[in-house]
C-alpha cells in the first residue's frame, strides 16, 4: 500500500510538473524562442497494463511426420467370456483303446443239461418188438438214457436232437426211431454182399417230461444185422437244444 501511494504521488507530481513546464515553455518559447523543459526530460515509466483478451485460434497446421512407436501399456482387465462358437467338424477316428479288465463271471440263466451218447459192444440179436440196447457208454452224465431198457427218458421239457449211425453187415436192415410208442423216422439199408454198410438218421423233437425215445428194428421181415467191433461202431446219441422252462421273473431267485 505504501509503495502504491508513493508511486501515485510521484505520478501526480510528474503530471503537475509537465503541466507547469508546458505552460512555462509556451510562454518562454513565445518570449525567447527556446524549447520547454518537458521536451528535454523523460518522465517516470508507467505501470504495466493488464493482459488482453485471448485471441482466436489460428489455422490448422500441416500434418507432421509420424512419431516413433511408444512403449506397450499395462495389460488391461480381462473382458467377459464370449458366446460359444459353432460346433466344429468331427476329427479323425482315434486308435482303439486298450482292452478293459475282465469282468466277473455271470450266472447261468438256464443251468439245464441233458445229453447222452452210447454204442454197441458187438453184434446184437434184437427183436422187432423191443428197443435196441446200447451198452457202451461214451457220455451219460445225467443218466437220462437207460442201458437196461434201451430208452431215453425226457426229464427236462424242450427241443432235443437225436442221431444214430449204425454199421450193417450180412442182411438188409430197416430201423425206426420211436417216440413214446409212435414211429418218427425210418432208415432202410439194402445190404450188398461182401461189404459193410452204414445206416444213419437224425431228427429234432419237441419233448415233454416223461416222453421216451429209442431205436428198434421196424418189423420181422428184416433180419438182425447191426453190429460193432474194434474198427466199427454203431452209436445212438441225443442232446437238449433249448429247454422249455416257464420263468415269471428271472430275478426271483436273487430277491429271495
Amino acid at each position: 500500500m505504501d509503495f502504491m501511494a508513493l508511486t501515485m504521488k510521484f505520478v501526480w507530481i510528474a503530471v503537475l510538473c509537465v503541466g507547469t513546464a508546458v505552460g512555462l515553455g509556451i510562454s518562454q518559447t513565445e518570449q525567447d524562442g527556446t524549447e520547454p523543459c518537458a521536451h528535454r526530460m523523460r518522465g517516470v515509466p508507467g505501470n504495466p497494463g493488464y493482459n488482453g483478451i485471448p485471441g482466436r485460434n489460428g489455422r490448422e497446421g500441416v500434418k507432421g511426420e509420424r512419431g516413433d512407436t511408444g512403449d506397450a501399456g499395462p495389460k488391461g482387465v480381462s473382458g467377459e467370456p464370449g458366446e460359444p462358437g459353432d460346433e466344429g467338424q468331427a476329427g479323425k477316428r482315434g486308435f482303439p483303446g486298450s482292452p478293459g479288465l475282465k469282468g466277473e463271471s455271470g450266472e447261468n440263466s438256464f443251468p439245464y443239461h441233458s445229453a447222452f451218447s452210447v454204442g454197441l459192444r458187438g453184434k446184437i440179436s434184437p427183436t422187432s418188438d423191443a428197443p435196441i440196447r446200447f451198452t457202451k457208454t461214451f457220455y451219460n452224465e445225467q443218466h437220462h438214457y437207460d442201458d437196461i431198457s434201451g430208452k431215453f427218458r425226457c426229464s427236462i421239457p424242450g427241443m432235443y436232437y437225436f442221431t444214430y449211425h449204425l454199421t450193417i453187415k450180412g442182411k438188409d436192415t430197416k430201423v425206426a426211431l420211436f417216440r413214446s410208442g409212435q414211429t418218427v423216422v425210418f432208415t432202410l439199408d439194402q445190404f450188398h454182399c461182401g461189404n459193410l454198410d452204414q445206416a444213419s438218421g437224425g431228427v429234432a423233437l419237441n419233448l415233454f417230461a416223461g416222453d421216451e425215445v429209442w431205436l428198434q428194428l421196424y418189423d420181422a421181415t428184416f433180419d438182425e444185422s447191426i453190429f460193432a467191433d474194434s474198427n466199427n461202431d454203431s452209436t445212438f446219441s441225443g442232446f437238449l437244444l433249448t429247454p422249455r422252462i416257464t420263468v415269471s421273473d428271472p430275478f426271483d431267485n436273487r430277491k429271495r
